[in-house]
């Protein structure tokens, strides 16, 4: 039935799409002919894989609304390549085919400056720096780490992300200019306020959604017209409620995958910003903002993913599809900033950033080998000297006592410790 469905769709659109094709009159534009083309075969694509693609951990508010970001996924990751093997200069103006207002070199807003909070020079207005600094992006900050902190549900790898990021951009405001802020606007507005507050929410919407009762019961059975608007709201919110677990300090192969979930956090983070730089694009673009909205959809389900893999892996022998399309789209964004702009990211890092990232590396090395390699041997001698001592100790309490049997419970004694040690 599924299958007939979708073929009775994509008969339906592609008649659509030929009927309004054999209408009117075919332009004698090229470039507006290739742009309707490659719109039609998207829109075909995604007709078929909403319909034929497999399904997700998510149900809510319908399996067709994951099916189609994944289709979008691919689409996306097809564009990331074809921008890819471009050459810099056609990249950069093949943006324009999308928006003729892009493909122009735009100038980087430098946020750093002048840090007084209270500046007593400007009579008219003390707080100029703080007002300067309440732009978009605050509320961005805050619904973004609301919406990540769904995606993540933990308190302390939102936090950790969150100051990690935060270090990124002190080693790496030499590269660019956005980076570059005031220390309060890094640590007070940006961790405390927007990210923190938002962390804060989030949190608390984890808690609701943990504890509210989900009954789903048909819409047509609920008697009153307050119901049935509850129903649909709730139909918004997930069918039933999982809550993550990541114990990074169980495993060393959890810890590996935290570790590896921090770094593509942050290395989608860091390729919004360059993405920007390279391919001259203002940061309210309303691609900046798609691209954001993407993430969104296709984040929560790839996280999903990536804990049911991790949770239980004899269940889920393999990681999701999204969670692999994720990885790949972080990493050919990656590839396409080190093509268009390789001068910028091999900009050496200031001696003590480079100092301090060695520091921290090291620390964290250190900790890994003495939490999973060092602390577990040391907890294996020191039960086996124990196991010695009590053998020692019930030998010579026999010898004492003076007891012809003393042979015989030697003897029961080495098999029980033979036992302990299988």
């Amino acid at each position: 039935f599924r299958r007939a469905h979708t073929l009775t769709v994509l008969f339906i659109l592609t008649c659509a799409l030929g009927y309004v094709t054999l209408l009117e009159e075919t332009p004698q534009d090229t470039a507006y002919n290739t742009k309707r083309g490659i719109v039609a075969s998207i829109l075909v694509f995604l007709c078929f894989g909403v319909t034929q693609a497999k399904d997700g951990p998510f149900s809510r508010p319908h399996p067709a609304y994951w099916r189609f970001w994944l289709c979008v996924s691919v689409v996306y990751e097809l564009f990331l390549i074809f921008i890819l093997f471009q050459t810099v200069q056609d990249g950069r103006q093949f943006m324009k085919y999308i928006d003729p207002h892009l493909g122009v070199p735009l100038p980087e807003r430098d946020y750093g400056g002048n840090c007084l909070i209270y500046d007593p020079g400007n009579e008219t207005d003390p707080f100029h720096n703080v007002w300067d600094k309440l732009d978009g992006f605050v509320p961005a900050h805050f619904f973004g780490w609301y919406l990540k902190t769904l995606m993540i549900r933990d308190w302390w790898m939102c936090m950790i992300i969150s100051v990690m990021f935060e270090f990124l951009e002190y080693s790496l405001e030499h590269q660019l200019p956005n980076f570059s802020e005031c220390w309060w606007d890094h640590w007070i507005m940006d961790v405390i306020l927007c990210n923190g507050l938002g962390i804060y929410c989030g949190m608390k919407t984890l808690s609701w959604l943990s504890l509210k009762t989900y009954k789903w019961q048909g819409l047509w059975n609920i008697p009153t017209y307050k119901g049935k608007m509850k129903r649909i709201v709730f139909q918004f919110t997930p069918y039933s409620w999982v809550k993550f677990e990541w114990k990074p300090a169980s495993s060393l192969r959890r810890w590996l995958a935290v570790c590896g979930i921090i770094f593509v956090f942050l290395l989608a983070e860091l390729n919004t910003f360059y993405l920007k730089f390279v391919l001259w694009m203002p940061p309210e673009h309303y691609l900046v903002l798609l691209r954001l909205v993407f993430f969104v959809n296709v984040g929560g389900v790839a996280m999903r993913e990536i804990y049911d893999f991790m949770d239980d892996p004899k269940f889920h022998k393999k990681l999701g599809q999204q969670a692999w399309l994720v990885a790949a789209i972080t990493a050919t964004e990656f590839l396409i900033v080190v093509k268009y702009d390789p001068y910028t990211l091999t900009l050496s890092l200031p001696f003590y950033i480079t100092q301090c990232w060695i520091l921290g590396i090291i620390l964290v090395l250190t900790w890994t080998a003495w939490r999973f390699f060092i602390r577990d041997i040391t907890l294996r001698y020191k039960e086996i000297r124990r196991q010695k001592q009590e053998h020692k100790y019930e030998k010579d309490k026999c010898l004492s006592n003076g007891d012809g049997h003393s042979s015989i419970l030697d003897e029961q004694n080495g098999n029980k410790l033979r036992e302990r040690k299988l």
